[in-house]
């Protein structure tokens, strides 16, 4: 399992916004059920994209301003970021299969 920083709003600047490479935010609450099944998968993604991809999590409900900036209406929502700017959206509970289609075309995997 791999060790995915839990950021809070003060820090999506600096994470997320100003990385160098592409990011990875996991949008989720604590009460959802839906994230805590797709915690599995982003800890496994992590673990296979390591190095190419930086992975946040983020709590919808500690730090609302973030959820709303980027119009995250439903949690689990990952979003992923490269040079500042949204590439992909996805929201719910999705297979890793799926989740890896959609967002490989966006990076550079080693």
């Amino acid at each position: 399992m791999s060790d995915i920083l839990e950021i809070h709003e003060e820090q999506f600047q600096s994470e997320v916004l100003d990385a160098s490479g592409p990011v990875l935010v996991d949008f989720s609450a604590v009460w959802c059920q839906p994230c805590k099944m797709l915690d599995p998968v982003v800890d496994e993604l992590a673990g296979d994209w390591e190095g190419s991809v930086k992975f946040v999590k983020i709590d919808v409900d500690h730090n609302p301003m973030v959820a709303m900036n980027y119009q995250v209406m439903g949690v689990p929502t990952l979003l992923l970021f490269k040079g500042g700017q949204v590439q992909e959206r996805l929201v719910g509970f999705k297979p890793k299969d799926h989740i890896v289609a959609k967002l490989s075309p966006h990076l550079e995997l080693a």
